[in-house]
């Protein structure tokens, strides 16, 4: 009986495991899967709750998701706005495409900019998967228009 309490109090909590940030993003993961399996409208409720998110960020986080959103929507329409983990993502068919994560999502230096299998990027048996972001200059701008419509196939 000892050893199974040692056991026990040796065992990893959540505290041990996952950070308050992961924690969050594990809570607005399953705030998201609830809305949506409700929402009648999933497209319109996915723009609605991507600007909201994108309203609560601030400074550069907040200045970019603008932009990369606009960029995104207006190039490649067929891409349907959600959240994911909290933040900001672009799909298609139900499977996210790509998406935008804060630098302070995590307390991070830089922003991320990123692309999930679903995204047609493939070359050769190695390629980039995710950008850091500090800003978005206008050759950004151009590099991510062609990455998110050569993504979407």
């Amino acid at each position: 009986m000892a050893t199974a309490q040692k056991a026990r109090s040796r065992a990893a909590t959540d505290d041990d495991v996952f950070s308050a940030g992961e924690k969050a993003a594990l809570r607005e993961t399953a705030r998201e899967r609830k809305a949506q399996a409700k929402s009648k409208d999933l497209r319109a409720d996915g723009e609605r709750d991507v600007l909201a998110k994108i309203a609560e960020l601030r400074g550069s986080d907040q200045h970019m998701a603008q932009r990369l959103h606009t960029l995104i929507t207006e190039a490649v329409p067929e891409l349907a706005s959600k959240t994911w983990y909290g933040m900001p993502a672009y799909t298609l068919d139900g499977k996210v495409v790509c998406f935008f994560k804060a630098a302070s999502k995590f307390n991070s230096r830089y922003a991320t900019f990123g692309f999930e299998e679903a995204a047609r990027l493939d070359d050769g048996s190695m390629w980039p998967t995710s950008y850091a972001l500090t800003e978005l200059t206008k050759a950004d701008e151009a590099k991510i228009v062609d990455m998110v419509k050569k993504a979407a196939g």
